[in-house]
């Protein structure tokens, strides 16, 4: 079992020849965190658990791919009368879509370390193009991606009924990254 193991793991890297070597993301580095408004007070929540698998070569970003998936049960606002609400179905109705993806379409450079990630953001069954603005620093073995973008709510079907109503809960939601990789060749 334990070979069988091994040729997977080898087989694995082998589909993301190409580049330097496999990027692995830091999870306790990381973070995906989001702000709403409501009543026009900021409110800040996070994802609490979420995958990425990145291959990613900063000097042929064009052959890149990124992906995640989101457990939309871990949004926590950390108040607890906020967080009951999260998984119901006006909101992220997790029991029929228990997870948010986004994958990647293109990557374009835009110079000293910045990027452009299109691709498909899904949620609640909904898909929409989006452009990730991304910026990448490195520091002693790591590259640290970091960027942020705004979506629609409602775009997305997060709080219907009663919820749907934008002057309690604005519209536009700012998702906010930052995605810590070892493995990531030189900008």
């Amino acid at each position: 079992m334990k070979q069988f193991r091994s040729a997977l793991v080898l087989a694995a890297g082998l589909v993301v020849a190409g580049f330097a070597s496999a990027q692995q993301v830091v999870p306790a580095q990381s973070s995906i965190a989001f702000t709403s408004k409501q009543m026009g007070v900021p409110v800040d929540g996070k994802f609490a658990k979420w995958t990425a698998t990145v291959a990613f070569d900063p000097k042929k970003p064009e052959a890149g791919h990124v992906n995640f998936t989101i457990d939309t049960a871990s949004a926590t606002f950390g108040v607890k009368e906020t967080d009951v609400e999260v998984p119901k179905p006006e909101w992220f109705s997790v029991a029929k879509f228990p997870t948010a993806t986004f994958s990647s379409t293109t990557i374009k450079p835009l110079g000293a370390g910045k990027f452009d990630v299109n691709g498909k953001l899904t949620i609640k069954g909904t898909t929409k193009d989006v452009v990730v603005p991304m910026a990448l620093a490195q520091a002693g073995g790591s590259t640290t991606a970091t960027g942020q973008f705004t979506l629609k709510r409602t775009d997305y079907k997060i709080g219907e009924g009663e919820w749907a109503d934008t002057s309690t809960v604005a519209d536009e939601v700012l998702v906010k990254f930052k995605v810590v990789m070892t493995g990531v060749g030189p900008l």
